[in-house]
């Protein structure tokens, strides 16, 4: 084992404040809170106005947070030599632009660790004001404009995307309605097994318009690279990528597909339900207690759920939930089915059976087959192109959801978006390798 030599004890590499352009001269704890003196190394003594020498005149104080030692707030108390010119009388200050930018409050260290905390650590603004010990104005606005510097704004971030997802996301609950934003989504690693979905954008509002002028304001080299567009049944969407990619597939994403099915298996179980006893759905009745079972793919059903749905079936009043439960079996075994040629032809001969020919009797399973002969070509497109699925996005969703959660709800858009994009951005290998 090779023997590991130990240098003296210097506090000016623990703390990195060499990396800061200063030296630490001494410390001191004032209530709970360590505080180091620093001394800025480089001497700036020379007029920037006439090139002569200064001579110092005195000295004065600048306070910046630091990142946090043990989790107790670090304060830098920086000495800042002032100097006189001797040719033109002009006073100035030590340049101290390498420890923090004019007029702030945090080092730049504890910015990166503030910044760190937030991509990698998933740590609340509270949380990063309570080590740092700062307002949480303070460090609210220093931290997300030091993200949106350094992450957000990087030119780079669009680079090699050519699989997007676009879905709504519900940001904000209110009781006068709730607040909807249009999320775009990079699925390209995940098409390509390079690594995880990643969040491009979030834009107010929810419509074709909104879309639209996101697309429109991309480079044209771009928008020519995208050639899949994973969404939903809103036809807004699929409408604004037809006009801003007119090259790019639009594939309707399973997820979306087998919800449509659910919900129609759930209008057809709660209209028989209403039909048969005249009420809704109460404990003991055998289609109120068999809705979840419904929603389980046959594949997974246990011999229990199998006997409670021959029950079930067994009745003729309950024909129609046994056909649109057919209907839906059918179209997540056709997703599940390993071989995608086969997945697609069952897929086409549910729409084609679904579409026409249909008993009037069965208004669920007509209106389904409506939507999906009306989308044929972006639901059959999937099987073509696999790995273009809008699930990432819910995926996404779910860490935006926590994110809320961490924060107790955001009242500001701006701040919300920014957040969204350093929590699920895929920013993580640039801070932490």
């Amino acid at each position: 084992m090779p023997q590991t030599t130990f240098a003296r004890p210097d506090l000016t590499t623990f703390c990195r404040l060499d990396q800061l352009g200063l030296q630490a001269v001494g410390q001191h704890l004032e209530h709970g809170r360590a505080v180091l003196e620093c001394r800025v190394l480089e001497r700036d003594d020379w007029c920037r106005a006439c090139g002569c020498a200064g001579v110092p005149r005195d000295s004065v104080t600048r306070r910046l947070a630091h990142e946090p030692m043990g989790w107790r707030a670090t304060t830098l108390l920086v000495r800042v030599r002032r100097y006189q010119c001797t040719g033109c009388g002009r006073t100035w200050r030590q340049d101290t632009g390498k420890a923090a930018p004019p007029k702030a409050k945090i080092s730049r260290g504890g910015l990166q660790w503030a910044l760190a905390g937030i991509v990698v650590g998933h740590l609340s603004i509270s949380r990063i004001v309570a080590a740092l010990g700062v307002a949480w104005h303070t460090a609210n606005s220093a931290v997300l404009a030091e993200g949106k510097r350094v992450l957000i704004d990087d030119p780079g971030r669009f680079a090699n995307v050519t699989v997007i997802g676009v879905d709504e996301h519900v940001w904000r609950h209110t009781r006068k309605g709730d607040k909807f934003v249009t999320v775009i989504i990079d699925l390209t690693p995940n098409r390509n097994k390079t690594g995880p979905a990643r969040l491009l954008d979030m834009v107010e509002g929810r419509s074709k318009q909104v879309f639209k002028q996101w697309l429109a304001a991309r480079p044209t080299e771009w928008k020519e690279k995208i050639q899949i567009v994973a969404m939903d049944g809103f036809t807004g969407y699929k409408t604004a990528a037809k006009e801003e990619l007119p090259e790019a597939v639009p594939v309707m994403d399973p997820f979306h597909v087998v919800r449509l099915a659910g919900d129609a298996l759930d209008r057809c179980r709660q209209r028989v339900q209403q039909a048969t006893l005249g009420h809704r759905g109460h404990s003991g009745d055998p289609l109120y207690t068999s809705r979840r079972t419904l929603h389980t793919g046959d594949d997974l059903l246990t011999d229990k759920q199998r006997t409670r749905l021959t029950a079930l079936f067994a009745s003729d009043e309950h024909i129609e939930v046994e056909a649109t439960w057919g209907i839906y079996q059918r179209i997540i075994a056709a997703y599940r089915h390993p071989d995608k040629k086969t997945g697609k032809a069952t897929m086409e001969a549910v729409i084609e059976s679904t579409s026409q020919g249909v008993p009037k009797l069965f208004t669920e399973i007509e209106r389904l087959g409506r939507t999906l002969k009306q989308r044929a070509a972006d639901i059959l497109a999937f099987f073509d192109r696999p790995g273009s699925s809008n699930g990432p996005t819910e995926a996404i969703y779910g860490r935006l959801e926590h994110l809320r959660g961490t924060a107790l709800g955001f009242r500001n858009l701006t701040h919300y978006i920014a957040r969204s994009l350093l929590e699920a951005g895929g920013f993580r290998p640039k801070i932490h390798s």
